[in-house]
């Protein structure tokens, strides 16, 4: 079968949304840091929209820190992929022309550099994840132990990680006279603006402390939020649409209809127009990233552990049972006063909306996808909103019961007794600690202790009480108990 490609275009007119401009004519304004499915079903739509309405200087130059996966799948396809929105039997396709190309930093890391120092380069953004700002959690440091962070301290002659290159790439700039970039990470951390200039600084620092202070007069760091549920690509769906579009893509993405990006307004030089619904400029992104992360990714992980320890491989099978969607509102209820609410964010409205985008089972969103990273993921999601409601005396049992899904995720066990790998950095870690662990209590502060989480004896016993419940009964009746019958 002929894969998707710019002389293939013809094929889809009808059939799905096409770009809509002249892509010979695209200059590379923009560098992303994490070429992923994510950022191929969310930022880069909003570069796409930005060049269909005429600014040819929203091209992207996606850079690829590991693997260089998703550079063949692109090279071969002209740069195209196709965007699947699908929402139960309904679905809209649209191919996406804004990124191109890809680099492979281990493969050219000047290159990379290159990319950051080009004249018409004015803006880089970042989905790294957790682990890309290479941070030790305790003290918000670069973490020395990291081999990467080590080599690219000691030189940054062939940069490996994300902070690394910016340094580099931000030198050469200094060097040449081009001036400073707006760096915007869009990765689900609090304040992630303000880890990207940590990470970066400290790594210019170590160089030049000239450039550093140059870097923290000239640059931007904003803070974002991003908000959209991008499962993984399976298999199946890359044959599915080649029946339906008769041109194979290797590089699809497929998502939900909703979109947001609220965006910190801190630019160098203008603020872009950014005329896209879902995209919002603020002077404060911290009430909207702390409602998503609390509210979507907080529920998002407690389904990943209690459902995929219940046998649910997709999110919607788990909200499809009253007992799941009793128990996300019992966690809600407990989230929500935890928030500062954005001016005309109607939590209510909200909730309502989560639910039904969990139920979308056309997305098939792994359990097993979300509960990835874990360790890196827990503490702003559901351990930051628990201790708060502690140290109110509030009620936080909905918050401790997702807690102990997560500790008893660590045993590799479902409830139906089949053996599951731990996708995590930290799982050998987590091993040793839990290994001498004869008790449920026990079990607690060791796994808590690996991510810095100590909490008081009430907390632990809590938590503690779940994870017995959890280990004796499985989490169907854990549930079931906890929820009780409906009113």
């Amino acid at each position: 079968m002929d894969r998707l490609s710019a002389a293939a275009l013809g094929r889809l007119e009808g059939i799905a949304w096409l770009p809509a401009y002249a892509r010979a004519a695209v200059r590379g304004g923009v560098v992303h840091f994490g070429i992923g499915a994510f950022h191929r079903a969310h930022q880069a739509l909003v570069f796409e929209a930005m060049l269909a309405a005429g600014d040819p200087r929203w091209g992207v130059t996606g850079v690829s820190l590991r693997s260089a996966g998703v550079r063949d799948q692109l090279a071969a396809q002209d740069g195209l992929y196709t965007v699947l929105v699908r929402e139960g039997a309904a679905q809209a396709m649209q191919v996406v022309g804004a990124v191109r190309s890809v680099l492979v930093a281990p493969e050219d890391p000047e290159a990379v550099v290159a990319a950051l120092a080009a004249p018409d380069t004015f803006l880089v953004t970042l989905t790294v994840t957790e682990k890309g700002y290479c941070l030790d959690r305790a003290s918000g440091t670069l973490d020395t132990a990291h081999r990467d962070v080590a080599a690219d301290l000691a030189s940054l002659e062939r940069p490996r990680t994300a902070a690394g290159f910016l340094v580099a790439g931000l030198a050469r700039r200094k060097r040449l006279g081009l001036g400073p970039l707006t760096l915007l990470s869009c990765d689900n951390l609090p304040h992630n603006g303000a880890l990207l200039a940590r990470s970066v600084l400290a790594m210019a620092r170590a160089h030049d402390a000239e450039l550093a202070a140059w870097i923290a007069e000239n640059c931007r760091f904003p803070a974002s939020m991003v908000d959209r549920i991008v499962p993984a690509t399976t298999p199946e769906d890359i044959a599915d649409l080649a029946v339906t579009t008769g041109l194979e893509d290797r590089a699809m993405v497929k998502t939900e209809p909703f979109l947001q990006w609220v965006i910190e307004d801190s630019f160098v030089g203008e603020s872009p127009a950014f005329p896209v619904p879902g995209v919002i400029l603020t002077r404060d992104v911290a009430p909207w990233e702390a409602a998503k992360l609390r509210l979507l990714n907080g529920a998002h992980s407690a389904i990943a552990y209690l459902g995929g320890l219940a046998g649910d491989a997709f999110v919607h099978d788990f909200v499809a049972s009253p007992t799941g969607r009793r128990y996300l509102d019992r966690l809600w209820d407990e989230l929500v006063p935890t928030l500062t609410l954005p001016e005309g964010f109607d939590p209510g409205t909200y909730r309502a909306q989560l639910m039904a985008r969990f139920a979308n089972s056309a997305l098939q969103h792994r359990t097993t996808q979300i509960a990835m990273d874990g360790s890196q993921k827990l503490p702003q999601r559901l351990l930051a909103p628990l201790a708060e409601r502690a140290r109110c005396g509030a009620d936080f049992v909905a918050c401790a019961l997702a807690v102990a899904g997560w500790v008893r995720w660590q045993a590799g066990r479902s409830d139906a007794g089949e053996d599951f790998a731990i996708d995590d950095p930290a799982a050998a870690v987590l091993a040793g600690a839990l290994a001498g662990a004869c008790d449920p209590r026990t079990r607690v502060e060791a796994a808590l202790g690996v991510l810095d989480f100590r909490p008081d004896a009430a907390v632990c016993a809590v938590i503690a009480g779940h994870l017995e419940a959890l280990e004796r009964g499985g989490v169907r009746a854990t549930l079931d108990e906890f929820v009780g019958e409906p009113t």
